[in-house]
């Protein structure tokens, strides 16, 4: 969709992006504050998270029952949600293009004067403890967090989360929300048909009655280390393995290597003529492969996950170690290299259908308030080279900080194994 981006610094201190989209029917928002789990103790970890849950969907001083606060603000067909994260705790919205203001200021009666209501606490609790709950059924998710842990990370898994809960009060939700919701550590991105309404968009903005002034907490200073033995989770009820392949870089990668990592991905495995995915799909070895990289604050991994039958397993990582290896070398063909560009500007274009795909694809402001430059992205694609993925894919190994993770209910030592295989991706 096509649109424009500008910056703007609100007088209460809060900066954000206000996003023009042309002709859009919807109004697409979301605020972004630094107060995730980072900057509480381990004992006190889902304070952040029950204390988004209390706040944008409970009782506030203009509604004083949420269920019909909850009903004015979605009577038209708005949707609002919330989110907690490591680093954010994060409020945000779509609304039909008719009553954005409407939606916002109601939500904005949310944000700044909750009730923190003892009712609310307790049924927020227990919503949360079975939300946790369901998480521990998303066994990639139980892997990757073990091995975050192993890998030297400040993260909590979702089974002592639910034990961690009994920690909270509702004085440490009070508390941590007068910490860190303020204007100065706020950042927002307002997306929608803008024109001629940039001035009554700030200005609501400005109307939002948080403390102001102050300084945006800074993000905490990561480095990963390396893990002293490969992770195994046993668990009796997987009859095949759940696998993931882990490597981290101690800095955050140029915007030239993250281009470039997004095409090895495509030439790994993002196709059904992919070199692992494909590979493995046409041996019959498994049903499907994924992979990635992701920055965090001071840190950059790729992973690459994969559900395995356990006899199947050495022979994908057979082909896994052999196709890195051939990327590292910068072994690629002009004509795939070519066809993995035209993949990436396909799907680069179709990523941009919706009002909130293009106020997602901004997201990273929040994290280190870069502003992308979607304008260049067909450019920068077509110019990433075999050299430039090589140098992308070896910066990642170069550290030799990586590993296997296996969960499943097979022998423990298929992950050593594993392991082992893999060892020479992270040798010179």
């Amino acid at each position: 969709m096509k649109h424009s981006v500008a910056e703007v610094q609100l007088k209460n201190g809060a900066r954000g992006l206000l996003i023009d989209v042309p002709g859009a029917s919807v109004t697409s928002y979301e605020l972004n504050f630094r107060a995730g789990e980072y900057l509480v103790p381990r004992s006190k970890w889902e304070t952040p998270h029950i204390m988004e849950h209390v706040v944008w969907g409970g009782a506030n001083k203009a509604f004083p029952n949420r269920q019909i606060f909850q009903a004015e603000v979605s009577k038209n067909g708005a949707y609002t949600n919330a989110y907690t994260s490591y680093y954010s705790v994060a409020y945000g919205g779509e609304t039909a293009d008719f009553e954005w203001d409407r939606v916002m200021s109601l939500q904005f009666n949310a944000l700044t004067d909750p009730l923190f209501l003892p009712v609310e606490f307790e049924a927020e609790f227990g919503n949360i403890r079975d939300e946790l709950v369901s998480y521990t059924n998303n066994y990639f998710r139980v892997l990757a967090s073990e091995m975050s842990q192993k890998f030297g990370f400040k993260i909590v898994t979702d089974f002592e989360r639910v034990n961690l809960m009994q920690n909270v009060t509702t004085e440490d939700l009070v508390d941590h929300y007068k910490k860190t919701h303020f204007m100065g550590n706020l950042r927002f991105i307002v997306a929608g048909n803008l024109r001629g309404r940039r001035t009554d968009v700030k200005r609501l903005l400005e109307q939002l009655d948080l403390p102001r002034g102050g300084s945006r907490f800074k993000l905490p200073e990561e480095k990963a280390k390396k893990p002293k033995t490969p992770t195994f989770i046993t668990n009796e009820t997987v009859p095949n393995i759940y696998l993931i392949i882990s490597t981290h870089f101690n800095d955050i990668i140029e915007q030239k290597d993250d281009d470039a990592m997004g095409i090895a991905r495509i030439l790994l495995t993002e196709t059904l003529y992919s070199r692992i995915f494909g590979q493995a799909r046409d041996r019959g070895l498994v049903y499907h492969v994924s992979s990635g990289h992701h920055i965090s604050s001071k840190v950059t991994e790729w992973w690459l996950s994969a559900q395995v039958l356990p006899e199947n397993a050495p022979p994908l990582c057979d082909i896994v170690l052999t196709e890195i290896k051939k990327i590292k070398e910068s072994v690629i063909a002009e004509a795939e290299l070519d066809n993995a560009k035209q993949y990436a500007l396909g799907s680069f274009q179709r990523s941009l259908q919706t009002v909130q795909s293009v106020a997602s694809a901004y997201s990273r402001y929040f994290f280190d308030e870069h502003i992308e430059d979607l304008r260049s992205m067909p450019a920068r694609i077509k110019a990433i080279t075999k050299k430039d993925i090589a140098r992308a894919m070896n910066k990642l190994f170069d550290q030799k900080l990586g590993g296997v993770g296996v969960l499943g209910g097979t022998d423990p030592k298929i992950a050593e194994h594993l392991n082992d295989q893999l060892l020479p991706l992270w040798r010179s």
